[in-house]
């Protein structure tokens, strides 16, 4: 093959995965060092920086923010299952060294706490509300405390068995949103790919923030891992099924509608339409699916997402910020990155990358949380830091 006919064929397959093409034109490298010794370059926008900001910590994944302000991250310790989660919060933020100098256990021993989220109610008291794989909690939470103020309120059970990770996930994660005086709580499917017994599974639900009213909001979600409220609207991420080969399907996001079926496991996505998938066919095919408000290449683990409002005025402004957490299969290059996604769902290229060199992989973005103005925060929970991204000074 001469190189011309090489180059051609490269470019081809770049131009097939959304964000590809954009992404090695519009990024530099920007030095890392850790506290363990690591050093490393990642890549972003020129005038950007990259810092670390906590680190040290376990399998640490996302975000939320208190009524006072404070800043609280879960922390799921491995890929077991196990009950040695915890929920953080950071304090004590020094500009000089740009580090939280104070990172506090306020939970400890939980299963798999995957999310947490606040909600004050219409008394005035103010709630913490923690997603276990088995069940989801609330604790009174009082402005500046360490430790929870109360014993914990069992609000929802969840199923807690499924099929290993290592055969297409039970998805013991939970995550949970709130928006429009509800809660909306993410619970994934029990395999790769199976007609679910229970209908809990592969679903969003709703609830009264006192857990009354629970109800499937909406189904045909495989594994929908990130959350996100805004402007009256609930916006998903979803994990799509592994058997279908290296190249598909797409890892997508949603506008969830009350309602709605997303078509798993009888249907997937590839380059973002619709087909059935042939180990389950359904008389009323997948013409109802309702389409994608963006998608990403296969296995590239679509999880946390943030928004950029336009009142921001800088380069990411209008624009989400969704990671990217990257395939089991390293070989594959899917995922291991940040990108770009437009107020109307188009592809802007990639935020941040290179957690990718020498055939290992430095670090997997888990949650994003925007600061403001071209400035952020995302979880690695391969490295168990939490890096801040802001402009240049």
């Amino acid at each position: 093959m001469n190189r011309r006919s090489a180059f051609s064929l490269c470019l081809a397959a770049a131009l097939s995965l959304p964000f590809a093409a954009a992404a090695a034109a519009a990024l530099t490298p920007h030095p890392v060092k850790l506290d363990d010794g690591r050093s490393f370059d990642l890549q972003l926008p020129a005038d950007l920086e990259i810092v670390p900001v906590a680190q040290g910590l376990k399998r640490v994944r996302f975000f939320a923010r208190s009524p006072d302000g404070r800043l609280f991250v879960t922390d799921l310790h491995d890929l077991s299952d196990n009950k040695l989660g915890r929920v953080y919060a950071l304090d004590g933020w020094d500009e000089k060294t740009e580090r939280y100098t104070k990172v506090s256990v306020y939970l400890d021993k939980q299963r798999n706490p995957n999310s947490v989220a606040f909600h004050t109610d219409a008394g005035g008291q103010q709630w913490l509300y923690v997603a276990n794989t088995d069940k989801l909690l609330r604790y009174r939470y009082r402005n500046g405390d360490l430790k929870p103020s109360s014993e914990p309120e069992t609000l929802a059970t969840f199923p807690d068995y499924g099929l290993s990770y290592k055969y297409g996930g039970w998805h013991l994660t939970r995550s949970l949103a709130f928006g429009g005086g509800k809660l909306y709580v993410a619970v994934g499917s029990s395999c790769n790919a199976c007609v679910e017994k229970e209908e809990v599974r592969a679903a969003i639900l709703q609830m009264n923030p006192d857990g009354s009213g629970q109800r499937t909001y909406a189904r045909g979600l495989r594994n929908a891992v990130g959350l996100l409220y805004r402007d009256g609207k609930l916006f998903a991420t979803n994990q799509g099924s592994d058997h279908l080969g290296d190249d598909k399907p797409d890892e997508t996001m949603f506008v969830v509608r009350d309602g709605a079926d997303y078509g798993w496991p009888y249907c997937y996505f590839s380059r973002g339409k619709v087909f059935a998938d042939p180990k389950f066919p359904r008389k009323e095919g997948c013409a109802a699916v309702p389409k994608t408000f963006a998608y990403f290449p296969s296995h590239a683990s679509a999880l946390g997402l943030t928004f950029f409002p336009a009142s921001d005025k800088g380069q990411l402004r209008d624009e989400f910020a969704v990671a990217l957490h990257g395939s089991s299969k390293l070989k594959l290059g899917h995922g291991y990155r940040i990108v770009r996604v437009g107020a109307d769902g188009s592809a802007r290229g990639d935020l941040v990358g290179g957690f990718v060199q020498g055939g290992k992989a430095v670090g997997r973005p888990c949650d994003v949380l925007a600061l403001g103005r071209d400035s952020f925060l995302f979880t690695d929970d391969k490295s168990g830091v939490i890096y801040k991204v802001r402009p240049k000074r």
